[in-house]
């Protein structure tokens, strides 16, 4: 027989009442009177702070709140959190600071507040919902539900500093990027309002009585109980989903409603029969989520509040003190809940021998998992006896519980049947001083919920660290067996199966803290397994809510202050809200093995509020994010342009002062009595000779001026070249292309004319031109990318190319030939086309050539072929530059501009592999922009004889093609109709330069056969 002090039975009765309130009903309008609540909206104050990144304000209006940019299909979670000592102005401010952080335009699906009961008795708590429904009108946002409640300590987010008291001011405001500055107010002053944006889900709000819940479902259908309980709405399937998520609409649809009920503490009598009716009507929990929170207050002499709004229900504009408020959700939204109950397990693991309903009579010790247990204890606290060294109070202190332990042990080994106090009270003589007071106050025992088996991590935090879930859920005992040592657990709140595993637990804040931190962790660990498992996007949660009960906080977890809020916002990152309360239970399963919610006494729940279909999260700091980068990106854009607007403005001011000849009467250039214009190469020594102590200078004096654009170009050429001989010698060039041709890694000379023939064939041949800049015009691309372009052009089908590497005039340089070259072979490799035998489009080197110089440094460049411009040379320099082409084995392409130049070539004797007869003229380097000059340079008699001289001569023409339209009669211009023209006049087809360069990417490959 044991004998029980009556000390220990009436701490027992206190354990079990724990949490319960004695509350009067008390009737509130359910409309207020103006007088109440209608205040001018008075701006913000250094009261309020918000929850997520800094808002995108704007100082226009005075320093009101500007909601910020957002997408219709993002969700969205906002926290606004005040401690205003006035009701109305925290309630507003709250409001209005969770507003600044919604995307613009958006509407409030779902609204949550918790207010602090320490305003009831200055202010009526029927202030505020229409506090809030105003603001929210006066802010243009439609605010759909709301429900609420009141609060014994608020947890919610804050800036960190309070200095600044402007909205303005708070624009500029630092914010911590990694994690929320969250804050956990106990027995304050404040107001905490969330607000969500769940698109494509259904909301309802609903309000029971205490007298709605039945308490007998033997006779009842789901039907009938919802209809009992107010949930009739519930009955037939909640529009839901999207065409546009992960999942289907279909699957949303069909999917039971998520709950979250916030009750009064009058209403937890009623509370276990109204699970137990949920689990009934909507499945066994792993279909549904029900999460909720029980109200509670400051002091108990204050009545618990309980808020909701309705859009749909006129008069739903409540505040009551009985009964639960609930909120059901069906489609697009998804509640992750975590529950840690902050208690650490003492003694062995022991099974139930005996009980019935919800009393434990008799325990025994489970001798092989408390071996288990012990020996995992022995491994952790292995690595802490030398820090117990350097403190000899702390060794006797370890000492002392070593023969407790012991003494517990030997007791353990009997292995027999005892009654359950038995145990407690022998098992309470073996703990610290800290863990003995606590269970002379209450006794706390966990039963296992893994259905007898131990598994591979008996140790709860292990097991919480690796996402298992807890091993055992932890019960408050309600009352003992004066007689026969038996404890009984809260009514209903299990029933006790035989051979079930039991332990003791005691409540222990430093236990709590590795608790938290275990589940969040495993809460990680799982959902990158399910990520990497499904192959699906990650779950992104749009905010979370936190709800501890009253006993945990800054005293629980060693006088620090907001620890388990913090610990949410490090392990949970990117996080745009966090809110809740501090309340007097939490409704949840401790995860998904749980057929049925449970209401825990002494916990915190943990609820992350995301989309099924994985839909994006809005917050502000990533849309203030990339408003700077946008605003970055058009700063240095604009950059860019007036850069390119002044190059442009540089070379084409360049290019007409060479137009305009050498005096400024604007006399023409002089030409020769055939035409042709008269060039005169550089002069080189234009100055007298001036000695400055040991150094001798050329000073000019009369500088020369060119006649024509093209002699300017040519001038500005030759000191081009002059200045690449200084650095490598001819005859260095020389030598290395001959080593060039031995080694079989360099890229050999392709012929490019051949694939033009070929692609002649099928019809007119565009030969894409890849140029930076044209002397008239400017530059021709926002942005030149030689090697996406090269790729660009391959892929479309370009039988070659042509790449002009002047740096003078056209912007170009050798190595845009060498970048082409590579890009172009890199293309074809990877084209699907490539097992085909098709090779990479040769290149063509366009150049003003004046030097055998420039010859060897394009072919070790990687040119297939260059251009001779005939005007700019005489007669024995092109014999010449032919021929050590030829030897170099590079094709020549001739281009030419008037009749006298073709016959020079028909006379030359020497190959040509092509000619192109272009519209440019030479004297001013503008184009002749009716195109008929080309023409008639092709119908000429001259061709004819060029082409009688050179029969393997392949005949191209360049200059606006593309661009320059021809009328058709009616009176419409079209620029194939000069393509056609072009065709008939004998071109096989053209050197596109400035016409390509307007073509989409998506398009090119159809403007190379738009002309066929």
């Amino acid at each position: 027989m044991f004998v029980y002090s009556t000390s220990w039975l009436l701490l027992l009765y206190t354990a079990a009442c724990l949490h319960y309130h004695p509350i009067t009903i008390e009737s509130f309008s359910p409309v207020p009177s103006k007088d109440h609540w209608q205040r001018p909206i008075r701006k913000l104050n250094p009261h309020m702070t918000r929850t997520t990144a800094v808002p995108l304000f704007s100082s226009s209006n005075g320093g009101d709140l500007q909601r910020n940019d957002g997408t219709d299909d993002e969700s969205a979670m906002a926290t606004g959190y005040s401690y205003n000592p006035d009701l109305v102005l925290a309630t507003e401010e709250a409001t209005r600071l969770a507003l600044a952080s919604l995307p613009t335009g958006a509407t409030v699906d779902l609204g949550l507040v918790f207010v602090s009961s320490i305003y009831d008795g200055q202010y009526s708590p029927t202030v505020v919902v229409p506090t809030i429904v105003e603001t929210c009108q006066n802010e243009n946002v439609s605010l759909e539900k709301l429900i609420g409640c009141s609060a014994g300590g608020l947890v919610g987010t804050k800036e960190p500093s309070q200095q600044q008291s402007s909205a303005v001011a708070d624009k500029y405001r630092p914010r911590r990027a990694q994690t929320l500055n969250t804050v956990e107010n106990e027995g304050g002053a404040g107001v905490i309002v969330t607000l969500c944006v769940l698109p494509d889900t259904d909301i309802h709000t609903f309000h029971l009585q205490e007298e709605d819940v039945p308490d007998d479902l033997s006779y009842m259908s789901p039907q009938q109980w919802k209809q009992s309980v107010g949930m009739s709405f519930l009955n037939q399937s909640q529009k839901s989903g999207s065409d546009d998520g992960d999942i289907g609409k279909d699957e949303m649809t069909t999917t039971s409603p998520s709950f979250f009920l916030l009750p009064s503490p009058s209403f937890q009598k009623d509370l276990d029969d109204f699970l137990k009716g949920m689990k009934m009507a909507f499945g066994d929990g792993v279909q549904s989520t029900l999460v909720g929170a029980l109200s509670s207050t400051v002091s108990s002499l204050s009545r618990a509040k309980l808020f909701r709004y309705d859009v749909d229900e006129p008069n739903a504009i409540q505040t009551l003190t009985e009964g639960c408020i609930g909120v059901s959700m069906a489609g697009d939204v998804e509640l992750k809940v975590m529950v840690a109950q902050g208690a650490k397990p003492v003694g062995g693991v022991y099974r139930v021998v005996s009980g019935k309903d919800s009393t434990i009579g008799v325990i025994q010790l489970d001798e092989m998992a408390t071996k288990q247990l012990e020996q995992e204890d022995d491994e952790s606290n292995g690595t802490k006896g030398e820090e117990m060294e350097e403190d000899e109070d702390e060794e006797l202190e370890q000492q002392k519980m070593d023969a407790k332990k012991k003494l517990a042990a030997a007791y353990a080994k009997a292995a027999i049947p005892k009654p359950v106090l038995a145990e407690a009270n022998y098992l309470m003589k073996t703990l610290s001083d800290d863990d003995q007071a606590f269970m002379r106050k209450f006794l706390l025992v966990g039963l296992e919920r893994s259905g007898g088996m131990i598994g591979n991590s008996p140790s709860e935090i292990m097991r919480l660290a690796e996402g298992k879930g807890h091993r055992f859920t932890v019960h408050q005992v309600a009352s003992a067996g004066m007689k026969d040592g038996s404890v009984t657990l809260p009514l209903g709140s299990v029933n006790v199966e035989l051979g079930t595993r039991m332990r003791f637990y005691v409540r222990d804040g430093s236990f709590a803290r590795k608790e938290v931190e275990a589940i969040l962790t495993g809460y990680k660990k799982k959902e990158l397994e399910s990520t990497f498992a499904q192959d699906s996007k990650p779950f992104e949660p749009s905010g979370c809510l936190v709800f501890p009960t009253l006993d945990r906080g800054q005293k629980f977890f060693g006088g620090k202050s907001g620890y388990e809020s913090s610990a949410v916002a490090e392990y949970v990152p990117n996080l745009t809200s966090l809110g809740g309360f501090f309340c007097n239970g939490v409704i949840a399963r401790l995860d998904d093995a749980d057929k049925q919610a449970m209401v825990h006494g002494s916990a915190s729940c943990y609820v992350l509020v995301g989309s099924k279909s994985r839909r994006p999260v809005f917050s502000v700091a990533k849309a203030r994010e990339e408003k700077e980068k946008a605003e970055q990106l058009a700063k240095k854009q604009e950059e860019e342009r007036n850069a390119l607007a002044a190059e442009n403005e540089k070379k084409m001011k360049a290019a007409k002062d060479l137009s305009l000849g050498v005096d400024d009467d604007d006399k023409p250039a002089p030409r020769s009595d055939d035409g042709e214009l008269i060039i005169k190469r550089r002069e080189i020594h234009s100055g007298r000779a001036l000695t400055i102590s040991s150094v001798q200078w050329s000073v000019a004096e009369k500088m020369a001026k060119p006649t024509s654009a093209l002699e300017g170009f040519m001038w500005d050429k030759e000191t081009e070249v002059d200045r690449l001989r200084e650095r490598v010698p001819l005859a260095n060039l020389v030598s290395q292309c001959k080593l060039f041709d031995l080694d079989p890694s360099k890229p050999k000379p392709r012929d490019w004319i051949r694939p033009i023939r070929a692609a002649a064939r099928q019809g007119f041949v565009i030969i894409p031109e890849l140029k930076r800049t044209e002397p008239m015009t400017g530059s021709l691309r926002k942005r030149y990318d030689i090697q996406k372009l090269t790729k660009q052009f391959t892929k479309a089908g370009a039988a070659a190319l042509s790449v002009n590497c002047d740096q003078v005039f056209f912007g170009g340089s050798l190595e845009d030939i060498t970048e082409s070259r590579d890009a172009a072979s890199e293309a074809i490799l990877k084209a699907s086309n490539a097992e085909e035998g098709v090779i990479a489009p040769p290149i063509l080197a366009s150049d003003l050539i004046l030097y055998p110089y420039q010859l060897y440094k394009l072919r070790l460049a990687g040119a297939d072929a260059v251009t001779l411009v005939v005007g700019a040379l005489t007669t024995k320099d092109l014999l010449y530059f032919t021929k050590i082409a030829v030897s170099l084995k590079m094709n020549v392409v001739a281009s030419v501009t008037s009749e006298v130049q073709i016959n020079r070539l028909t006379k030359l004797g020497s190959k040509i592999d092509a000619i192109s007869v272009s519209n440019r003229d030479l004297e001013t380097f503008s184009f002749d922009d009716t195109g008929a000059q080309a023409l008639s340079l092709l119908k000429s008699d001259a061709m004819k004889a060029f082409k009688k001289s050179h029969p393997e001569a392949v005949v191209l023409a360049e200059g606006r093609v593309g661009m320059i339209e021809i009328d058709n009669g009616t009176g419409d211009k079209f620029a194939h109709l000069y393509v056609e023209a072009l065709k008939d006049a004998g071109a096989m087809g053209a050197i596109v330069g400035g016409g390509i360069a307007k073509v989409n990417k998506d398009d090119v490959g159809e403007f190379l056969k738009s002309f066929n």
